[in-house]
């Protein structure tokens, strides 16, 4: 009876499968773990960036904002923005281009090394985020409310795991 458990265990159509309207098993179950955090981080991409839309952010934008609020006035590199990203993109100059366009974002030249720019936080960006402080934290809460706390730090020191790869 043990094998026919373990067969019934293979052989079911798993939650993402469903989702996704695959047919076919998944190639291992590392490949549907990928696509899985890959589908999840969709998911909660798009809820946070509802949240940001009535203000004419992308999460990009967004994620650049807050790390220039971080920064302090003595402001960030272009590169080290770069660094700091949740999601890598080649496109940080462009990034910066639309928020200084929006009064968002100023760049200044380095007064100790005039080869480098310096990126900081408007009044308006800082006045911005403070506005959407809160509601974001409640997005975030939200996202993932269907998980106990013991599973949220589980899920931490997993995906910590995973970062650590050869990726």
């Amino acid at each position: 009876s043990s094998i026919r458990i373990y067969i019934d265990d293979v052989t079911r159509e798993s939650a993402l499968q469903k989702e996704i309207r695959q047919k076919k098993p998944f190639q291992s179950p590392r490949q549907e773990a990928a696509l899985a955090l890959l589908r999840t981080a969709d998911r909660v991409r798009r809820f946070l960036s509802r949240h940001l839309e009535s203000e004419d952010l992308t999460f990009q934008q967004y994620n650049v904002l807050r790390i220039l609020r971080g920064a302090g006035p003595d402001g960030l590199p272009t590169l080290e923005i770069a660094a700091r990203m949740i999601e890598e993109t080649p496109g940080v100059t462009r990034l910066l281009d639309r928020l200084e366009a929006k009064g968002l974002a100023k760049r200044v030249r380095c007064p100790r090394d005039r080869r480098q720019v310096l990126c900081t936080a408007t009044p308006a960006a800082l006045a911005l985020l403070a506005k959407l402080d809160q509601p974001m934290h409640d997005a975030d809460e939200e996202a993932l409310a269907t998980l106990p706390r013991a599973d949220v730090q589980r899920l931490i020191e997993l995906l910590e795991a995973a970062r650590r790869g050869p990726i």
